[in-house]
């Protein structure tokens, strides 16, 4: 019987998780974990914890006889404080980690992202596991990836006893999603770069959830992409709301967003720029020939259900 401990299980992934975790015969304990105490649930004991305190960490691993840990902590919306991103994202796996060595965990499941591969001009049409890990050193949350995946695989093989899966997971939606991504298509032009198509892949909340669950109970380990089949491309977006393309080059829609800053108008600075014109684009058949799980919704059925889901963002 699995007894496992969720962080940021408040979250609006981790409570999706901590209910399917709760659900199953096979788990015996769900311990969710976040900063601030949540609502109860069925099945589900909550407790407060800040990843970045060590032996707070350890001490709820020991108290609980925890043997799985999903860490999910992280910063939700980055871009507005990188000391706390980084303490959170970068020193709180170190301190998850390094307390599921202490204490025996036997597996740990943490959420990764397509952001630890990089924005780069040279990125493959279709990213896959082997594909090296650059990230992005001008913008914090892809560096933070790529650094907590480093500290990963230097774990793999010190502390061999501790199980991995890794997820890199592409873009998440789900009902309640607000995010640098999603607000790029509340306007009323979709901006594009020129030249760039900036493909997407999306996956729904419930499917990166079942995932997790599966990674927790009886799945394999491993570092695997998990993304809805297929991709939509910006043009594809602006399509299906029923929006016109604002096409900017590159070279503009740096300085803008340079001078921008500069004057406190916005907190996007350059470094954004690749993030918007170079996209990951994650092949998920690792995730469905190794790993067994298969999404059931494709990237546009995702985008589908978010924008049922978004009343108004969609003119059509």
């Amino acid at each position: 019987m699995t007894r496992v401990l969720i962080t940021g299980g408040g979250g609006f992934l981790g409570s999706r998780v901590a209910a399917a975790l709760a659900a199953r015969d096979d788990v015996e304990l769900v311990v969710s974990a976040d900063v601030r105490s949540g609502a109860q649930r069925d099945g589900v004991v909550d407790a407060v914890l800040d990843v970045t305190d060590a032996a707070a960490v350890a001490a709820l691993l020991r108290a609980h006889g925890i043997d799985t840990v999903v860490h999910l902590a992280a910063i939700v919306n980055p871009g507005r404080d990188v000391d706390l991103e980084y303490r959170v994202d970068v020193t709180g796996a170190a301190n998850v980690l390094a307390a599921c060595v202490e204490t025996g965990v036997r597996r740990i499941i943490v959420s990764s992202s397509g952001a630890a591969y990089g924005y780069h001009a040279d990125n493959p049409e279709w990213i896959d596991e082997q594909q090296p890990l650059r990230g992005n050193d001008a913008f914090p949350y892809s560096r933070h990836k790529r650094l907590v995946e480093e500290m990963l695989a230097a774990h793999r093989v010190e502390h061999p006893a501790l199980e991995q899966v890794v997820f890199r997971i592409g873009t998440i939606l789900g009902p309640t999603v607000r995010n640098q991504i999603t607000a790029l298509w509340d306007g009323r032009r979709i901006l594009r770069i020129a030249g760039s198509d900036s493909p997407f892949v999306f996956v729904w909340v419930d499917d990166v959830a079942a995932a997790m669950v599966r990674a927790a109970t009886d799945g394999p380990t491993g570092v695997f992409n998990v993304a809805g089949d297929g991709r939509m491309t910006v043009p594809d977006i602006a399509s299906r709301l029923g929006k016109p393309q604002l096409v900017v080059p590159a070279w503009a829609l740096s300085a803008a967003l340079g001078i921008g800053r500069a004057l406190r108008l916005t907190e996007h600075g350059p470094e954004k720029v690749p993030f918007l014109r170079y996209r990951p684009v994650l092949s998920n058949r690792r995730l469905k020939e190794e790993f067994g799980y298969t999404p059931a919704l494709t990237s546009a059925e995702a985008f589908e259900a978010y924008l049922a889901s978004h009343p108004g963002v969609a003119r059509r």
